[in-house]
């Protein structure tokens, strides 16, 4: 029977355009993508749910698309694959040795444990152990591409969360490659597939060859990447790039992703893993960033199609049959996850967000399942309605992810930020400073203090700064300094200096008055953020402010002076001549304010510091021009 797609083309299409049967689909698959996705991003909903719901709407909701939609799943799988490609650019081979311990920790025991609460739980519903250990094991990955989507557009890959998320995933996508190879060993009498075991995965040069001797095969496909990643590419971009053809380039780009995964899969491993490698070995090559930017549009593409097809296969009939039963699984798989990883982010101290994040990110089953679950049955692990039912599933997961980003974004960091869930740290020692706040301001005035032997007790109501900090050397302490308790814990009475750089201006504000107040012998060194702020914080009883931006904007300024043709000297006279001439403002302006804020006077000494700056600059130019006179008169002075 022809599906509804195919009927309506039919009117249109002559028997056998196939050429213009996969432009149309390719139409309706580019239209859902870009009707859905800006909708979707515009009410905060993330492009990945935007494609899943135009997925289903052009799917099974419409009819539009229909048997195709497995077939394009299987092409758009490599986007997962130039996704691996591009992270693995990102991380240099020093950098990975660095994550060896949450890549062994974390995402060991996230494998390891959820494949056996999950396996354990199919076994006590009637599963025998070999379909238990296979449903486990599949289970227990999740969604790189969902993961590395959302957490990079949200800007949550820098965190510890998504750091130990990303940790997690390559442990995963490692290891893809046992679970392929343990996956025939699991066969059951009586669950046969239509499918042989061969043609279910790659491995064709392995058949070739004997058993002994399969390893070295493997070992030299992998050393194979490595070496000619670091000694035969280079020299043929560098090639290539001479041509000054960008087209070319991009080719030569994809023949690398495309070359590195069929080779891997010819050998029975995973093609991400391999391209991935790859991209580790070009990590530190002059030609990265040539490489990312011609890649990163056909992985989007890839990707957002992957995503597309995911809602299109949907089997609505299945669903309204056993919506019970399916949303049962789906929630059962979400929750015996996030319960796993949860236990594991508390084990290893993860603060309140990031290990919110790190459960909320992983708790779905990963686009590996189709993969997986098709080979299973292949090779007669499990039968085809079991099949069914839970590949479906892991496409419910993958739908309900998005939401449960929402959800974390928008109803549970806030709460965890604003009321936290760690107790402030017991602070066993004091220092002749004390400082609030080490975040892009304050950490350069502890360090510059520090390594002056000066003694620190640092204070920071962010967790991931404070074990930021630990990380490079330097101690700090938990804690809200708005406390009182805390700050009088800090010995600040018998402190020479406080430095108030927290990133909040009203609380910096009533910091500075409350030690103040009840600490008037300790010297108090506070950041503003504009000139407003200064007049504030002086108010307040600050000794000596300076402005977060000032310093960096006025040298900003002077670079700029001379990319425009100015001498250095010049410019940094011009920028003497301005930061003498704002700080005389600043003076004059404080005279025009009060805790009301400005007065009539304000505004009309603001215009005429501003006229007398143009002077100042013009008389600056004039100065310049007579100096170089005279040099310019000489110059042209027959000799004598």
């Amino acid at each position: 029977m022809k599906s509804h797609k195919q009927d309506l083309l039919a009117k249109y299409i002559k028997p056998g355009a196939c050429l213009m049967e996969i432009l149309s689909s390719a139409f309706i698959y580019l239209v859902a993508a870009v009707v859905a996705v800006p909708i979707a991003q515009r009410l905060g909903l993330g492009s990945v749910l935007g494609y899943l719901i135009a997925g289903v709407m052009i799917g099974p909701v419409l009819g539009i698309v229909g048997a195709e939609a497995a077939d394009l799943q299987h092409f758009a799988e490599f986007g997962v694959v130039m996704m691996l490609f591009l992270v693995g650019l990102e991380l240099r081979p020093a950098m990975l040795w660095t994550m060896r311990g949450q890549l062994i920790g974390l995402g060991g025991m996230q494998v390891l444990g959820t494949t056996a609460i999950i396996g354990a739980a199919c076994y006590a519903l009637g599963l025998t152990w070999q379909q238990s250990v296979a449903v486990g094991m599949v289970l227990a990955l999740s969604s790189t591409a969902i993961v590395l989507q959302t957490m990079g557009e949200k800007g949550w890959l820098g965190t510890v969360g998504g750091k130990s998320s990303f940790s997690v995933l390559l442990t995963q996508d490692v290891a893809v490659i046992p679970m392929l190879a343990i996956m025939p060993l699991l066969v059951v009498s009586g669950a046969t597939g239509g499918v042989d075991h061969g043609s279910a995965h790659g491995g064709m040069l392995l058949d070739l060859v004997p058993e002994w001797a399969q390893p070295l095969v493997i070992i030299g496909a992998i050393a194979s990447i490595v070496v000619g990643g670091r000694y035969l590419m280079r020299p043929i971009f560098r090639f290539i790039a001479k041509a000054h053809l960008r087209e070319v380039f991009t080719a030569a780009a994809l023949l690398l992703v495309i070359g590195t995964a069929l080779l891997m899969n010819a050998i029975g491993l995973s093609p991400a893993l391999g391209t991935f490698l790859a991209g580790v070995v070009l990590s530190d090559s002059e030609y990265r960033h040539e490489l990312e930017n011609d890649i990163e549009p056909f992985k989007g593409l890839l990707l957002g199609l992957f995503f597309l097809t995911v809602g299109a296969g949907i089997d609505f009939n299945l669903l309204f049959d056993e919506p019970v039963t399916l949303f049962a699984i789906a929630l059962g798989i979400m929750v015996i996850k996030a319960v796993v990883l949860f236990l594991i982010a508390s084990s290893v101290r993860m603060c309140g967000v990031d290990r919110m994040l790190f459960t909320v990110g992983l708790a779905q089953a990963g686009e590996f399942a189709f993969v997986l679950f098709g080979m299973a049955f292949a090779v007669g692990v499990l039968p085809l309605d079991l099949v069914q039912k839970l590949t479906l599933a892991v496409a419910l997961t993958m739908m309900l992810t998005p939401a449960a980003f929402i959800i974390h974004e928008r109803l549970l960091a806030p709460r965890l930020i604003r009321t936290g869930n760690r107790e402030a740290d017991e602070i066993d020692e004091t220092g002749r400073i004390v400082v609030a706040g080490v975040g892009r301001f304050g950490q350069i005035i502890t360090r510059l203090l520090a390594t002056n032997g000066h003694s620190i007790v640092v204070l920071d109501h962010d967790p991931e700064v404070i074990e930021n900090l630990g990380r490079v050397g330097f101690r700090g302490y938990y804690g809200d300094a708005m406390r009182p308790d805390l700050l009088h814990n800090t010995g600040i009475e018998k402190a020479k200096l406080f430095v108030a750089a927290i990133d909040d201006r009203e609380k910096l504000t009533q910091l500075v008055a409350h030690v103040a107040k009840h600490y008037p012998n300790v010297r108090i060194l506070a950041r503003a953020i504009d000139r407003h702020h200064v007049y504030e914080l002086e108010n307040a009883g600050a000794h000596c402010v300076e402005r977060e931006t000032f310093e960096s904007a006025l040298n900003l300024g002077r670079d700029a002076l001379i990319e425009l043709g100015l001498t250095p000297t010049g410019a940094e006279r011009k920028k003497t001549a301005f930061r003498k001439h704002d700080l005389e403002t600043l003076d004059k302006l404080r005279a025009r304010w009060n805790e009301h804020g400005m007065d009539k006077g304000y505004i009309d000494t603001m215009r005429a510091q501003n006229e007398t700056l143009f002077e100042i600059m013009r008389d600056e130019r004039e100065e310049r021009d007579e100096k170089d006179q005279p040099q310019k008169s000489a110059s042209t002075e027959p000799n004598s």
